[in-house]
């Protein structure tokens, strides 16, 4: 069984080193607009099969408790909508007497008031084996709530989050109830589609990444930038692993692994038109947007090289909570 579980690690690495590479080689394929309409296959059949994936793999309970998990909600949104940017502000603040170009920086404040995305934070809690339902709740909440109150139209974030989240959820739930028995007996490989889905969003991602023209800086900046954004991330995620796992925190290793995606991962999808309608005209616009830009791949490609490591912590740390539970 370990050696299975590390084959498949193993492959899940060579999976994202040939995704990358693949759109190095010919990133006009996974573009929006190219051959594989990544517009339609990944924002919407892609996403809906994660979902409909998760409504017949969660049992109703499962998805009952984490909707009643107000703590868990209140820590994630209030980290991702509060803590994030304000914090980020304070980091700026430093670096603004630096010589790094100020539009930049300031792309780098609008990436911190970004809401969660629909997808790639959900895919990454179950590859781990978290708390997926509560991975869900908070990815599809964040993403409404801040597009709701922003200047992207209500009716476009609505529709396209109730027909990629919750219609194929509930889809999946129905199936579920009269498929249950088969579901427990074989025990299909829901793990490898989720896993193979993340594989197609990277490799878009990435094709979008090679072929975008705003990404037009010096050598310099943009590894310098991409340096800031990975700092930041991998802090992030050690803060909310800390505070989530702090004692009394009433939060199990399940749960700290979807607070660790959904606090810190960043929505490109919403977050590029909030850009292009809160800087409309500005000359500085395709700067502004470079942070966002390489901040969404990196998540994802970050976040996909942690699975392991995340996955290991988590199931040591259960096994430890059943060998200390007492017997009754």
């Amino acid at each position: 069984m370990r050696l299975l579980e590390r084959a498949r690690k193993e492959w899940f690495m060579v999976g994202i080193v040939v995704a990358i590479g693949a759109a190095k080689l010919e990133p006009s394929v996974g573009v929006n607009g190219g051959p594989l309409k990544p517009e339609i296959t990944v924002s919407y059949i892609a996403v809906a099969t994660i979902f409909f994936n998760s409504g017949l793999s969660l049992k109703t309970e499962e998805l009952t408790s984490a909707l009643v998990h107000l703590k868990l909600h209140l820590f994630i949104q209030t980290f991702t909508l509060a803590f994030f940017p304000a914090t980020i502000w304070l980091f700026l603040q430093l670096l603004s007497v630096t010589s790094i170009n100020e539009w930049l920086l300031k792309g780098l404040q609008t990436v911190g008031c970004m809401p969660p995305p629909v997808s790639s934070a959900v895919i990454l809690t179950k590859a781990v084996g978290g708390n997926e339902a509560a991975a869900i709740f908070n990815s599809a909440f964040g993403s409404f709530l801040l597009g709701s109150s922003s200047s992207v139209p209500f009716t476009s974030i609505f529709s396209q989050l109730f027909m990629t989240v919750v219609v194929p959820l509930v889809i999946g739930q129905i199936v579920r109830r009269f498929i249950k028995d088969w579901l427990e007996r074989k025990k299909p490989p829901f793990g490898a589609v989720s896993s193979s889905v993340l594989l197609m969003i990277i490799y878009t991602t990435f094709c979008d990444t090679f072929s975008n023209p705003h990404i037009d800086l010096d050598k310099f900046s943009l590894v310098l930038i991409l340096f800031i954004i990975v700092s930041v991330q991998l802090s992030f995620m050690l803060l909310t692993f800390i505070f989530s796992t702090r004692n009394n925190s009433g939060f199990t290793p399940a749960d700290t692994v979807a607070i660790i995606f959904c606090s810190t991962h960043k929505s490109l999808t919403l977050g590029i038109p909030m850009l292009k309608i809160v800087f409309a005209g500005h000359e500085h616009l395709s700067l502004i947007s470079v942070p966002l830009l390489i901040y969404h791949p990196a998540q994802i490609l970050l976040g996909s090289v942690l699975v392991p490591t995340i996955k290991s912590w988590m199931v040591s740390r259960q096994k430890g909570v059943k060998l200390t539970r007492p017997t009754v």
